[in-house]
């Protein structure tokens, strides 16, 4: 086993997204290889924050309009208060300095992350590949684990 990691990332929550970035990051940082497979609720993530126009039929559309649509749309995972506790979050983090999730996402990308969105999911949720940002990938669960079989850390998220 090399220096390979894996992650995969099931929620949508900010604060848990956050940490997903911080150490694929800081995984890559480090020079390892870095593989982030995002499923089911970690697909909104990965969703563009401005509305695509895509044929969906009437669940999909539900689907659609129900979830949070980007990383600037997150809720936290606890003390979320109906959106305050995220904007609270973000507010800190901005007077800290703390580089906010959209940024960590173009840092993971940048340091060759590779960021799988899991096809299954789509399907099933009803996201289309013009919704999620650019410079993924898209494959299923048969991949993720050709990557985890390789890989010397593996995190669930």
């Amino acid at each position: 086993m090399g220096n390979k990691k894996t992650i995969i990332v099931f929620s949508g929550d900010l604060d848990k997204a956050m940490a997903a970035f911080i150490i694929a990051t800081g995984a890559a940082a480090m020079g390892d290889d870095v593989t982030m497979f995002f499923t089911f609720w970690g697909l909104n993530i990965l969703r563009k924050a401005k509305k695509v126009q895509v044929r969906k039929d009437f669940l999909e559309r539900m689907f659609g309009f129900m979830m949070p649509r980007g990383p600037e749309k997150l809720g936290l995972s606890k003390m979320n208060f109906g959106g305050l506790g995220a904007k609270m979050m973000r507010y800190i983090m901005k007077r800290k300095n703390v580089n906010t999730l959209t940024e960590l996402m173009e840092n993971a990308q940048a340091l060759g992350v590779k960021i799988i969105a899991c096809t299954m999911s789509m399907d099933v949720m009803g996201i289309k590949k013009e919704e999620l940002i650019d410079g993924i990938d898209y494959a299923g669960v048969a991949t993720y684990l050709g990557e985890a079989d390789e890989a010397n850390v593996n995190l669930f998220i």
